[in-house]
């Protein structure tokens, strides 16, 4: 138990099996929320600019260069989640020696990854491209993105994976911090390369990737002066992978890192069915899914200060708390969604008017904006059910969850309803949301039938 660790002032770590749940979730998450929408703040920062001074082609090329690169980092993000649960579960059952281990093996198996990916961008980079039947005026802009965001990619899943072990850490006050210092950077860098310097497409990738590798190098950099609150030596055998973790956080990231690689697919095949209709759609469509990303990104704040309660709860044998957690998740982002939709109805168009000074761009937004809508309280649910189904370790309905949202659904009903209905670019929308409900229904089912009661705890494996 964590008072039996007697964890000191000095330790990063928070112990999250006392106190107000309903308090905690909301101190955790309200700093979740804003380092999320700091992230976010990268691409749309990059998307600005680049509406303002290279048009309509230039937004589209980034839009779509992002959705690919996006893949990456989401299945990047997806292992390290896998590695936030274990070490929220650790630290819960007060096996901080364990924990140690569980770090080192994360950030060895994050690099690989990252290392391998970054070959992969370089290497097939158009081959990658051809596959989204992009516009001929953006084409050869978004393979520039791809190329100088790919050669950076180590710095994304950097970020991420230091974030994911201070977020099972239950510390979501230095994630905030080290990403506001990318964010200030690749804005300075935004105007100065794109803006200033007539650079374009090409200096809105360089100002990102300056940004998010200063965070990386900083956080790290923090992390080693404070080594000892942090848990981590940092010594270079200490990275050593060990088989087990290495096996335990596959298993529970494998079906985090799908769902977000099939989530990111299926918006790649929505994206090449808009394409096909013209560049205006096509850079309606990537404004919206960056606005929406704002938002859906902000929530999952929550989402995220959620699973390092419910793990260490759980691991705790403290399953009251662990309940508490998801119903406190559920109210908090019920909350989100009624304002978000608000917002989208009232104030979508001037939303839209940020990035693009098109007309033809603004009116086509009304049509994105009426169907995106219909996802909002699914998304509020899944901060609750999701967050529950990955905190404690349940790989494999995480993983059949995932392939239905993500592939079954997404890629289904957009074809459904925008090509055999005929509902055209309002139909490839409609069908991208609602398909969210595929994951959040049955996850709630899930959660309120008690049958997780019955499952082995993570923690006793560690």
């Amino acid at each position: 138990m964590m008072g039996e660790v007697g964890l000191s002032t000095k330790t990063i770590s928070k112990d999250l099996t006392v106190g107000s749940v309903w308090k905690q979730l909301v101190l955790l998450a309200l700093p979740f929320m804003a380092s999320n929408a700091l992230q976010v703040l990268y691409s749309t920062i990059d998307m600005i600019i680049v509406g303002e001074f290279v048009g309509t082609p230039g937004l589209s090329a980034v839009s779509q260069s992002s959705q690919i690169l996006n893949f990456a980092t989401m299945v990047t993000l997806g292992f390290s989640n896998g590695g936030q649960v274990l070490i929220a579960q650790a630290l819960g059952a007060g096996k901080r020696k364990e924990m140690s281990e569980i770090i080192g093996t994360l950030f060895t198996l994050i690099m690989i990854f990252a290392v391998v990916m970054t070959g992969v961008f370089l290497g097939f980079n158009n081959g990658i491209m051809s596959l989204l039947n992009m516009p001929e005026e953006s084409y050869a802009m978004a393979v520039q993105y791809l190329i100088i965001c790919g050669a950076g990619l180590v710095f994304t899943a950097g970020y991420n994976m230091v974030s994911a072990v201070l977020r099972g850490m239950g510390d979501s006050k230095r994630p905030f911090m080290f990403i506001g210092i990318a964010s200030v950077i690749n804005l300075v860098l935004d105007l100065l390369f794109t803006g200033l310097l007539g650079m374009g497409v090409a200096g809105a990738a360089l100002a990102t990737i300056i940004g998010q590798a200063a965070s990386v190098i900083f956080s790290v950099c923090y992390l080693i002066k404070h080594k000892e609150a942090f848990g981590f030596d940092f010594r270079p055998e200490s990275f050593k992978p060990n088989g087990k973790y290495a096996k335990m956080i596959l298993g529970l990231g494998a079906p985090m890192a799908i769902q977000a690689g099939c989530i990111n697919i299926s918006m790649l095949y929505v994206n090449s069915l808009v394409n096909d209709i013209n560049v205006v759609a096509s850079a309606t469509f990537g404004v919206g899914m960056r606005i929406d990303d704002i938002v859906n990104k902000i929530s999952q704040g929550i989402q995220y200060a959620a699973m390092p309660i419910i793990s260490q709860n759980i691991a705790a044998k403290k399953q009251k708390r662990a309940v508490s957690a998801v119903w406190c998740a559920w109210v908090y982002s019920g909350a989100f969604t009624v304002i978000s939709i608000l917002l989208y109805v009232l104030f979508g168009k001037q939303m839209f008017m940020l990035f693009s000074d098109d007309v033809l761009v603004h009116e086509m937004s009304a049509t994105f904006i009426r169907a995106i809508v219909w996802m909002f309280p699914a998304l509020a649910v899944m901060r609750g059910s999701s967050s529950f189904i990955q905190a404690i370790g349940n790989a494999r309905l995480s993983m059949i969850l995932a392939l239905l949202d993500g592939v079954i659904l997404r890629i289904g009903l957009s074809w459904l309803l925008g090509i055999k209905l005929g509902l055209g670019f309002y139909g490839f929308v409609l069908g991208y949301g609602v398909a969210a409900y595929g994951c959040a229904v049955p996850g709630m089912i899930y959660f309120l039938s008690g049958i997780w009661k019955k499952r082995r705890v993570l923690a006793e494996d560690i």
